[in-house]
């Protein structure tokens, strides 16, 4: 095996270059090395690209990983297992995997409780430890999901952010019949969506400006699609539910304006989840909350449960990967092709997944 390899490198905003890596060392006891077949760009890589730092440690080092300034990003992949450190039994060499990204300390208050996904000292793949945009990376063995029968390893690449909108919809408890508002029809929105149908909800409104994800959203369930362009969607979203507002909102874009705005297009009393990766506060009126019991909740990524749910609906057809994905590029290209391409051309894209 040769003994380096291409990978992108986060340096700093607006600096990601493809370069001539090391390969990772063999894995440590209960880590595995993966080979890496395909890996998405996320939303949080753009984020990084644009306004980073914003999860890169670079003043100290993480403290669960030590990994502090550039990183390979990447976290939404799939690969086949190379190698496996000691103590490793539920993973084996040659298993194509989807790992989950939430590197964790397993001792602290939430990862005691099984919600290691706000981990005290949570590292993710790609961000706070290098990632999947190279030809291998080592990852816990506890996080690897192995893809069951019938799941490409392209599909398997859109598992973590489909797994995102599936957490974010179970934290909400019971939609059976409620109409539920996803605000933001990209990669996380779209899951949420499936997901909500998949679990019973009434009425879907997707609040979304892009003509492209409009007509995705549509093929992923959405029953009313309101384009804020054209329209007041509080007076909309009013006017569609009897003048009270929706049961709950999924706010799946991480913009300033539509964090507020995810409270506002509920009725007294009901649930806003924030999903959505933030660059920059918002302006609120808290009186928007104590004056109408309404709630809000924060949601992050996932853990492997919510993998092992999302395949099993996966496997029925209710949540689809593939036709999320829009194009197909090699590591070489990633930026040009990918992160650029998403960003100038981002109505015209869902998923990119990157072959390293």
């Amino acid at each position: 095996m040769a003994e380096s390899m291409q990978a992108a490198v986060w340096h700093g905003k607006k600096d990601v270059r493809v370069e001539t890596v090391p390969l990772p060392s063999p894995p440590a006891p209960g880590w595995v090395q993966v080979k890496v077949e395909w890996c998405g760009i996320c939303g949080s890589d753009l984020h990084e690209y644009l306004a980073g730092p914003i999860f890169i440690p670079v003043n100290a080092p993480h403290p669960l990983t030590g990994k502090q300034g550039s990183v390979i990003l990447g976290h939404e992949f799939t690969g086949k297992v190379v190698a496996v450190g000691d103590g490793v039994t539920d993973i084996k060499v040659g298993d194509m995997v989807a790992p989950d990204a939430c590197q964790h300390c397993g001792e602290c208050q939430p990862c005691r409780e099984g919600r290691y996904n706000v981990c005290e000292k949570l590292a993710f793949t790609g961000l706070h430890n290098d990632g999947a945009f190279a030809s291998y990376v080592n990852v816990p063995a506890e996080l690897c999901y192995v893809l069951p029968e019938g799941v490409s390893a392209e599909a398997g690449a859109v598992m973590e952010p489909l797994a995102t909108g599936f957490k974010a919809v179970r934290m909400a408890g019971s939609i059976l019949g409620r109409t539920v508002v996803v605000l933001g029809a990209g990669t996380i929105g779209l899951g949420t969506i499936m997901a909500a149908k998949a679990a019973g909800a009434g009425k879907i409104i997707v609040v979304e400006m892009s003509k492209a994800r409009i007509e995705k959203a549509k093929e992923c369930g959405a029953d009313v699609i309101i384009n804020p362009k054209e329209c007041d969607p509080v007076a909309a979203i009013k006017e569609l539910t009897g003048g009270s507002g929706a049961d709950v909102s999924f706010e799946c874009i991480g913009n300033k304006m539509t964090g507020p705005l995810a409270i506002d297009v509920l009725r007294n009393t009901g649930l806003a989840i924030i999903v959505g990766i933030f660059e920059e506060p918002s302006s609120f009126n808290f009186f928007s909350l104590s004056g109408t019991d309404k709630r809000v909740m924060g949601t992050l990524a996932y853990t492997l449960d919510d993998f092992k749910g999302l395949a099993a609906l996966m496997a029925k057809g209710a949540i689809r990967a593939e036709n999320l994905i829009t194009g197909k590029i090699e590591l070489k290209d990633i930026l040009e092709k990918g992160f650029l391409e998403l960003i100038n051309n981002k109505d015209q894209h869902i998923k990119i997944l990157v072959r390293p």
